[in-house]
Formats: C-alpha cells, sequence, structure tokens
C-alpha cells in the first residue's frame, strides 16, 4: 500500500499540545477527532466513532505513560513463583475419546492483518505460497477441516483481518466456506499521531492516506465483541479461543493444553488465560517474556525495558522464556473484563519514518499484555516446534525443505533428521528478501537435513538437487556471481569469489 506524505500539513498539526498537561492535550486532541467523525458519511460515521473512542482511550494512557515513565520500575519485578510457568511435559495429553466434547468448546482465531511487503510480496502475508503452492491461509483451514473430520467436530475459525487485508481475504473466502465454519471481522483502525505535534495525523477519513494504521493484536479482545461473535460464541456454550499469529506455522490446536484449560473450571480457581511460551535462544532475545510484578503474570516487552537494563532483558539466563503468541483466553472472562471495563494492556509507542522526513507514532498494544487481568493466568513452557514464524525468506527456505513433511496442513520435524533444532539459516536481503527473486535462485529446494548453519551473501544461485551439510557459508563479492552446480554436496564449506556455470 503507497503512503502519500506530500500533502501539505493541515493547519492544525502546527500547534502542538507536546508541552501541555494532560488534561488540556486531550482537549484539544478530542476536537481533532471530532472533526475527522465528521467527514464520514452514514453508516460509516458511527463505525468511526467507535473506532476513534478506543483510539482516545488509548492515547490517554498514552499521556499517562508520557508523564510518569514506562511503568514498569526494574527492581520491583519479582521472580517468577513457583508454577507460573509449566512444563508441557507435566500437561496430561488427552484421549481421542474425549476430543470431541473437549472441541466443542473451542474457538480457532488467526491474527491476519499483516501484508506482505517485508518478503516483497502485495497483498496479505496469508496468501503467500509456504509450501506445494499452499499458502498460510491454505495450511490453516487444511488443518482445522483435518481436526473436524477426525473427531466429528465443527470448530470454528476466526480470522481477525485489518484494514490492510480484509477486502483480498474476503474476496477468496469462498475457497474455505464449504469446508470449514469460517468467520471474518476487521479489527479497529487508528490515526497515526504526527511526533512534532503529538496530535492525529490524517486531514481527512481515508484509510488509503497512509494516516491510519491497525493497532496491533492486543486490539483482538475489543474487535471480536465488537463483531458480535463473542455473544455468538457464548450463547454456543464455547469457552476458550486458542489465538495465534497466521504465519506461525507452528500453532495448532493442542488437545493437551484445552484439556488442562477445560479441566481447570471445576477446580476453585479455573485458569482463564494461558500463554505459551518457550525457551529463549540468542536469536530470540527480542522476544517478550514473562515476569512477575505486582503479584500478578506481566507481559514484559523490550520496549518497556528502561535503556541501562536492555542487556539484562536479552540475557538467556536471567529471562529464560519468551512469548510465542500462541495464546489461550476464557471467552467468559473477555466478556466480563470488557463489560466492567477492567481490560488493561500497556501501551507500545511504534515509530515510524514516512517519506518527506515525517515521524509518526503508531500507539498499539499486544495481545499477551493482558494476562495481568485474567485470573488463574499461567504460562506453559512448550516445545520449540509449537513456534514456528515465517517473517523472512530465511525462514521460507526452513519450511520449504525436507527438514518437514506436511499431512493435512501441519509440518512436523522429519524424523530423518537426527538433530532436535532446527538450522541457523541466513539469507542476504539484497539477493533474497523478495520472494519472487528468493525462489529464482533455487532450481530446487537444497537437501538440508544434515544442516546446522547456513549464510548466504551476494548474487547466488542453485542448482538442482544440491545437498547441504554442517556449516555452509556463501559469499559473492560485489560484482561477483556464484552458481552453485547441480548435485554439489557442500559439507562444512566455505565458498567465496566468482564460480559461475555458463550454458554453451
Amino acid at each position: 500500500m503507497a503512503t502519500k506524505t506530500s500533502h501539505t500539513p493541515p493547519f492544525q498539526r502546527h500547534h502542538s499540545v507536546v508541552m501541555l498537561d494532560n488534561d488540556d492535550a486531550m482537549r484539544i486532541v478530542k476536537a481533532d477527532l471530532a472533526n475527522l467523525t465528521m467527514q464520514a458519511k452514514g453508516d460509516r460515521k458511527e463505525e468511526l466513532k467507535d473506532h476513534l473512542a478506543g483510539f482516545e482511550q488509548l492515547y490517554g494512557r498514552f499521556l499517562y505513560k508520557r508523564r510518569v515513565g514506562n511503568g514498569i520500575i526494574w527492581n520491583e519485578i519479582q521472580k517468577l513463583p513457583q508454577g507460573a510457568v509449566r512444563s508441557y511435559a507435566t500437561i496430561t495429553q488427552a484421549h481421542d475419546s474425549v476430543a470431541k466434547e473437549l472441541l466443542s468448546k473451542l474457538v480457532v482465531l488467526k491474527l491476519n492483518g499483516g501484508l506482505g511487503t517485508s518478503m516483497g510480496c502485495v497483498g496479505p502475508k496469508s496468501l503467500i505460497s509456504v509450501r506445494n503452492d499452499t499458502t498460510f491461509l491454505d495450511l490453516t483451514v487444511l488443518q482445522i477441516e483435518h481436526m473436524n473430520r477426525k473427531y466429528g467436530t465443527d470448530v470454528p475459525l476466526v480470522l481477525m483481518n485489518s484494514f490492510n487485508t480484509h477486502a483480498d481475504t474476503e474476496r477468496i473466502r469462498f475457497k474455505y466456506e464449504r469446508r470449514v465454519n469460517l468467520y471474518m471481522f476487521q479489527q479497529s483502525y487508528y490515526p497515526r499521531v504526527l511526533l512534532e505535534t503529538l496530535r492525529p495525523f490524517p486531514e481527512k477519513f481515508n484509510l488509503q492516506d497512509g494516516c491510519w494504521y491497525p493497532p496491533g493484536h492486543g486490539d483482538i479482545y475489543v474487535s471480536l465483541k465488537r463483531s458480535g461473535l463473542l455473544e455468538k460464541f457464548l450463547a454456543e456454550g464455547k469457552e476458550y479461543i486458542f489465538i495465534s499469529n497466521i504465519d506461525n506455522l507452528g500453532a495448532t490446536v493442542d488437545l493437551g493444553i484445552l484439556n488442562f484449560l477445560l479441566s481447570s473450571l471445576e477446580g476453585p480457581e479455573p485458569c482463564e488465560f494461558v500463554m505459551e511460551v518457550t525457551d529463549k535462544t540468542r536469536s530470540d532475545v527480542k522476544g517478550g517474556t514473562l515476569i512477575h510484578y505486582q503479584d500478578k503474570l506481566h507481559l514484559l516487552e523490550l520496549a518497556q525495558v528502561p535503556k541501562d537494563h536492555i542487556d539484562e532483558f536479552k540475557s538467556i539466563s536471567k529471562f529464560k522464556v519468551f512469548n510465542t503468541n500462541n495464546l489461550w483466553a476464557g471467552l467468559r472472562a473477555i466478556d466480563r473484563l470488557l463489560s466492567s471495563g477492567n481490560l488493561f494492556m500497556d501501551v507500545i509507542i511504534n515509530r515510524k519514518s514516512l517519506e518527506g522526513g515525517i515521524t509518526v507514532l503508531q500507539l498499539e498494544t499486544a495481545a499477551g499484555a493482558a494476562i495481568k487481568n485474567f485470573k488463574g493466568a499461567t504460562g506453559i513452557n512448550v516445545p520449540r516446534t509449537r513456534f514456528l514464524p515465517v517473517k523472512k525468506t530465511s525462514d521460507l527456505l526452513v519450511v520449504m525443505s525436507n527438514l518437514f513433511t506436511m499431512a493435512y496442513g501441519t509440518l512436523k520435524m522429519n524424523p530423518a533428521r537426527t538433530y532436535p533444532s532446527l538450522p541457523v539459516v541466513k539469507l542476504g536481503d539484497q539477493h533474497f528478501m523478495k520472494v519472487r527473486e528468493f525462489l529464482s535462485r533455487f532450481d530446487s529446494i537444497p537437501d538440508m537435513l544434515e544442516l546446522d548453519h547456513l549464510t548466504v551473501s551476494g548474487d547466488v544461485t542453485f542448482g538442482k538437487h544440491v545437498s547441504l551439510k554442517g556449516t555452509v557459508i556463501i559469499i559473492a563479492n560485489h560484482g561477483d556471481r556464484i552458481d552453485i552446480p547441480a548435485g554439489s554436496c557442500l559439507e562444512n564449506k566455505i565458498v567465496s569469489g566468482n564460480l559461475r556455470i555458463l550454458d554453451h
């Protein structure tokens, strides 16, 4: 989506609220929001008014945070109490005989608001082909469809779209509607904030002008209720919703965790929220982690950490796990917290630089940050196989390879791999960042079963049936090109310089 930033900022943007106290700043911003609402037509006016009411609340928390600081007093972070994070090994796996009963209480929701621009694609990321010409969304539907057939259930699949992805996803829903019980809704849209003045950036209500944004996946709770689906699912007797990113190919329905949650309803303190965490490695140091703070579980994100404690936050010895964003939440608890106005999440301030030297702020929330509001909340330390995100083409190469087998949309580690962990794969951005160019550089995906580490930089191509083992580093310097010949086996090799195979 093109971002238009060449227009002249309107008059009110020159009047900054930066130096005003919170009450005066809020009064002016409320007037800005009212002016935006007046420009909407028909039904869109009430819709916009509802969305801007959510932004107003978030902006108020932003002003408060700006005055008092990030809200986390580092020295008051407490050690996680015993049992705050449970080992997955202690979760009793459910027998197939009770699967139908368990699944009758479940809703599956995928976060589908992201675009594929970081991988050089146009449109929703969920529509990028991942493996055997199947997209993220195809794989999700295959999983739910197979589960429903296997157990004789009808677990609904819900997609939370953003205004960036909603229309494109709606256009292809016909492919899936006869296969799964599919629902979609659009999350909130908020105005960006001009850093210079701390006032709303849009001149008018036009979601395509680059002045609006979806406010993060923490918006799932209020948007689910706004859609009417929360009320519908509660009326149908559903108890829990499983939330995950659609690009996390490891985020499948786990009957053991569902059984743990439903069993807790019979105890003195039901578990209303589970966050799946997994062991942190040196490549995960920026991920949010669970802490015990003010006698509650909190999600601590990097953006909340004081500068002089960032190295400590990244330490894998002190903070041993990180959030996978696989979340399980009680639907009745969500409804109770929203109805009472007690669902609070910390504000995440995301700074964006637009064309023309304009800097804006996006005020966002993270779905996992809601954990502090729920009763009986806990973390479950799950196997790394439940965290398989595809953020870059490096990740895409891994999931396309023979490191995995696939059945009914679910990827599993190839049993022929002798190591329990995945290899580290780093592909240079200049030649491999965009999916189309990435695919053009492989005549076929290499055999990676015995690979530990792969680094590729520069203009490099791979012939058919290449095998990579151990540590392989391939570096083509500027102006050089390396063609790895078909049938090559590279084991613990460094390839550099210029190696080009020409037709004759």
